[in-house]
Formats: structure tokens, C-alpha cells, sequence
């Protein structure tokens, strides 16, 4: 078992990066992180002898004055440094830095600075570095006007806000999911001895920043104003619909209620549109039972209540609020599942319940993509 913890435990690529590694249980024994604890000498000291692997991931990337930036970044950096050194701890030590290394911004120069204080560190105390040269980063729950112009268009095209592309700049993108395989790739990787390795991340997808948010905003009339699924002709385009999807705020979206058209014959309702294909199946649940209490990771699925009373619950992982919805086949509706969300349907009614399953799995179907966690 490699004991791994995160600095930045608590950020975008910090959160992917530890639900990941808590996947992996027969192989890294994820130890937990908080930012507290670079203002407690005697916790960050514990939290590094409790390591085989940091990762460094805490960094300040945004503030009105680049001055601050340059400043709380080597700070962090020679925080660690200095309870390693007094710690005698010499774990493999990971770094976040960035393709902003090479341009002339006070971000880019705390990250160059900062890795050549970790390679000194590492040369002297015959330890393994790794800095990871890393492009722009996107997916699900970045923090708008934050971590990425994509947080920033999915947050205002979810929330009836008008995006404007400032500079139309060519964007070179990795997924998160993709990033951090790759950490995870390397953890395995450890060897002993002094070993310091500059790992260039290649980007998987470049796009124009007015590409991206148009078709960001198709993303929005086909699937959050028509509720039909859009046509995805690539993995890359499954990425960014998933990261879209993830800030939707599901609280008030859902459950939404499906058109009914009713003659002498009886009703007729339309379930799903797609383009997408996909598997499409039901199930029927006798009462007071419940289905799910899992989470998909890529998988995109739907949900349709055709007949009794539900109650469908999400949960996203590692947070404690839970959303709770109610549905009858009185009025058929559905509630889509975002990925990260643990998920379950419970039959609340005196009947047998009828719900209607769609799924899709893209471009990997043999990947594992259900893991199991109570809502």
C-alpha cells in the first residue's frame, strides 16, 4: 500500500485527483489533507511523516495583485520544504506546475521558482521529484472565473447569464479524469533513489475559446431548454457535455415532467430524443424497496418514473446534502444522473413501480464506471 496524501486536497484537481485515488484501495491508502494545516507546524508535520507520495497541489492562481500570487505560492512551497528537512521525511514528491512557466506572468514564475526549489530539495536528500507541466484543466465542479474559461461559460450559460469571449485564444485542454490517471500512473512509478523527472502533460484537445462556447451553448438549447441529448461524435465532446451537465443546478432543475398527449385511445408520451443511441430498459420495483446507492463516473443515464410513486435521491460524493426528489407515473417526469452523484429510486407507493432506464457509456464500455456509495 502507497500512502498518498494531497496539499490542495480541498480544489478542482485535488477533489478528482483523491476520489480517484480512494478508488484504487488495494493499491494507495489516500491520506487526508487540510488547508489548515499550513497555518499548524506541528499537523503539516504529521500529515508528511504519514507519506509515501505528496502530491503538491495547493497554489493560489488568481488575485488582484500578482505580487500575492508569486509570494503565497513559494510560501507553500517552502513551507513543505522546510517540515520535510525537519521531519527527515523523503517522500516521492509530486508538483502541479503549469505551460505558464514559459510566459512572463508573476503565476508562471511562482511555479517555475517553486519547482526548482523542489528539485534542490530533492537533489540533496537523494529523494524522487516529478513536476508535472500541465495545460489548461477542465471538467466537472471548477470553480467559474476561476479555474477555466469552460467553469466560467457552463456556470453562466446554466444560470441565465450572457458569456463573452474575451480574447478568442487557441486552448490546449486535457480532461481532468485524463490528468489524473496520469498522476496515479506515476505514483505507481515510484523508484528509489534521486530521480528528478520534468513530465510534460500533452494536451488531448485544442480548441478555440469560440468553439468551445458554441458548442456549449447547443449543449444548452438541445439538453438543458429541449431536454433532448446532443449529438457527441467524440470523447472530448463527451467530456465537456458532462462538465456542462455538472453545473445545472439539479436542486430546481429536476424532476421534469414529460408532455402527455391523450386521445380516445389512451396517452402517448415521448420519453427520450436522442442522437446518441444507447441502451434503453425499465424495471419494475415492488414496494418499500430500493434500487442504486451507487455513482457513475462517466456513464450518462436517465430516469423515468412511467408508473406509481419514486423518490430518487443524489448525493455528490464526499459532500453530505442530499437532493431528494418525488415522481409519479400520474405525471411522468425524470431526473437525469450527473456524474459524481451517488444515486438510488425508492418505490414510496402502495403499487408495483415502473421506471424507464436510458444509459449511455460512450467509448468505454469495458472500463469500470459503477462504484458503490450509500446516498
Amino acid at each position: 500500500m502507497i500512502k498518498v496524501g494531497i496539499t490542495g486536497q480541498s480544489g478542482f484537481i485535488g477533489t478528482h485527483l483523491f476520489n480517484f485515488l480512494s478508488l484504487k484501495k488495494e493499491e494507495i491508502n489516500t491520506i487526508t489533507f487540510k488547508d489548515s494545516y499550513f497555518e499548524n507546524e506541528d499537523q503539516l508535520r504529521v500529515f508528511i511523516t504519514s507519506c509515501d507520495v505528496i502530491v503538491h497541489l495547493a497554489a493560489l492562481n488568481r488575485h488582484g495583485d500578482p505580487q500575492v500570487i508569486y509570494d503565497t505560492n513559494l510560501k507553500l512551497v517552502n513551507q513543505l520544504i522546510e517540515a520535510m528537512e525537519i521531519t527527515n521525511s523523503r517522500p516521492h514528491l509530486l508538483f502541479s506546475s503549469s505551460t505558464q512557466e514559459a510566459c512572463d506572468n508573476l503565476y508562471g514564475k511562482s511555479k517555475h521558482d517553486g519547482r526548482l526549489l523542489f528539485e534542490q530539495w530533492a537533489l540533496r536528500n537523494s529523494t524522487r521529484f516529478t513536476s508535472f507541466v500541465i495545460p489548461n484543466v477542465f471538467g466537472p465542479f471548477g470553480n467559474p472565473f476561476y479555474n477555466s474559461v469552460i467553469a466560467t461559460f457552463c456556470h453562466q450559460l446554466t444560470h441565465n447569464e450572457r458569456p463573452e469571449v474575451l480574447i478568442d485564444a487557441d486552448l490546449q485542454l486535457i480532461y481532468v479524469n485524463e490528468l489524473v490517471d496520469l498522476f496515479y500512473q506515476k505514483i505507481l512509478g515510484a523508484v528509489a533513489g534521486s530521480n528528478i523527472d520534468m513530465f510534460k502533460v500533452l494536451y488531448t484537445s485544442e480548441n478555440k475559446v469560440s468553439e468551445l462556447l458554441l458548442m456549449l451553448k447547443v449543449y444548452k438549447k438541445v439538453y438543458f431548454e429541449e431536454h433532448c441529448f446532443p449529438e457527441l461524435n467524440s470523447q472530448f465532446q463527451v467530456n465537456l457535455f458532462n462538465t456542462f451537465r455538472s453545473y445545472i443546478d439539479h436542486s430546481t432543475h429536476y424532476p421534469v415532467q414529460l408532455k402527455k398527449k391523450t386521445d380516445q385511445r389512451g396517452t402517448f408520451i415521448e420519453t427520450i430524443k436522442t442522437s446518441l443511441g444507447g441502451q434503453f430498459s425499465f424495471s419494475t420495483t415492488l414496494p418499500g424497496v430500493t434500487r442504486g446507492n451507487h455513482y457513475h463516473t462517466r456513464k450518462i443515464e436517465r430516469f423515468i418514473v412511467i408508473k406509481g410513486k419514486a423518490v430518487i435521491e443524489l448525493r455528490r460524493i464526499e459532500t453530505a446534502e442530499v437532493l431528494h426528489f418525488e415522481l409519479s407515473g400520474e405525471q411522468p417526469s425524470f431526473v437525469d444522473m450527473p456524474v459524481w452523484y451517488t444515486h438510488n429510486i425508492s418505490n414510496v407507493g402502495d403499487e408495483v413501480l415502473i421506471t424507464l432506464f436510458w444509459i449511455n457509456e460512450f467509448f468505454n464500455p469495458d472500463d469500470p464506471d459503477t462504484f458503490f456509495e450509500k446516498v
